[in-house]
């Protein structure tokens, strides 16, 4: 079998700007994570952390048995699974770069090296659509300062630009050891532990921002029976004026995907495109509240204060470590293509006679 050398890779790398192409989006992700402070997690720890490789291999055997997955190839403590995440995100970075002709930037709260890089005009100048990955543990204490809450307004006024904010699964968030192992349960991995709490960061900024939701739960999609394929998404189509669901059926199976609530007085700048329907034969709270969906993908749209769009969807929808590629990448593509000149327009407040 011939192998086909991939491209060279580089590493510690200062970011080179990319120049404003009319008509094509610069991506650019963030996680918000401090890589340090999640690999030097003590891992005795049984709560609030990262998998190590070693136990990913031990779970997923025999998945990561091949030679490239050894200790001599690739790091087996928590920074093997971070590394995990940067990987699965490469065929997205791929299939954007394609269409908007624009290598995705990625960035890094506090990265490998320890350097950090708060969000300002030194990410923004150059990205119309900033993709802020939410898997930071509640722990680290990652929370946005009000110069990047600002900066990030400000940016969101310059029309066609798009806030994707991804705050990850809050498990266990409750005292009451019953309902962890009734969360556990029901999801059903058991990389993640009885208590997994992310997204302070996004909380943050979210709270800044005005975004009136919340990240709750790590729930199960439901699978078409008798298949181990997830079963449909429910979109509201109606509400899709981006045509982000163009084409769009599901996302991908991962077993414990956040509920977005809708919150505060705000509700009606929001509109929920997409809900997931839940593993129903696995109790759950969400489940026994009378829920049987959850919401996975919302949109914000323009107003009279800001040119840009917010959306929410989990950073997993991004990868390719739980399958569903053909769909995602349908939905990936109708993002990267995203007009910067935006067709929804803000809503002007109508003159009384």
């Amino acid at each position: 079998m011939i192998t086909v050398p991939q491209p060279p890779r580089t590493y510690n790398q200062i970011h080179v700007p990319r120049k404003y192409s009319p008509g094509k989006r610069r991506i650019s992700i963030y996680w918000t994570w401090s890589y340090p402070w999640e690999t030097n997690r003590d891992t005795t720890e049984l709560d609030n952390r990262f998998s190590t490789m070693t136990e990913v291999r031990r779970v997923a055997w025999p998945a990561y048995e091949g030679t490239e997955w050894d200790e001599k190839h690739f790091l087996q403590g928590i920074a093997g699974t971070l590394e995990l995440f940067h990987r699965s995100t490469l065929a997205f970075q791929r299939v954007a770069g394609e269409a908007t002709g624009h290598p995705v930037a990625v960035f890094q709260r506090i990265d490998q090296a320890g350097y950090q890089l708060p969000i300002d005009d030194r990410i923004l100048s150059d990205t119309d659509t900033l993709m802020v990955f939410g898997l930071d543990h509640l722990l680290s204490e990652q929370e946005a300062d009000q110069e990047e809450i600002t900066a990030v307004g400000k940016w969101l006024e310059r029309e066609g630009t798009c806030l994707l904010l991804g705050p990850h699964h809050d498990v266990g968030f409750t005292e009451d050891l019953k309902q962890r192992q009734q969360e556990y349960l029901h999801h059903g991995d058991a990389l993640v532990p009885r208590q997994q709490r992310f997204g302070q960061y996004t909380r943050s900024m979210m709270k800044g921002l005005g975004v009136p939701v919340m990240n709750q739960f790590g729930l199960r999609p439901a699978l078409v029976k008798g298949t181990r394929q997830i079963a449909p998404l429910t979109v509201n189509r109606d509400l899709d004026e981006l045509g982000l669901l163009d084409g769009v059926t599901t996302f991908n199976f991962h077993p414990h995907l956040p509920h977005y609530a809708v919150t505060g007085a705000d509700a009606k700048s929001v509109h929920v495109l997409t809900q997931q329907p839940i593993d129903l034969e696995r109790p759950h709270p969400f489940v026994e509240a009378g829920n049987t969906e959850f919401n996975s993908c919302i949109w914000m749209p323009p107003n009279t204060r800001r040119a840009g769009h917010i959306l929410l969807a989990d950073s997993t929808i991004f990868t390719t470590l739980f399958g569903g590629v053909e769909s995602l990448e349908t939905f990936w593509k109708n993002l990267a293509m995203l007009p910067l000149a935006s067709a929804v327009r803000a809503k002007q407040p109508q003159a009384v006679a």
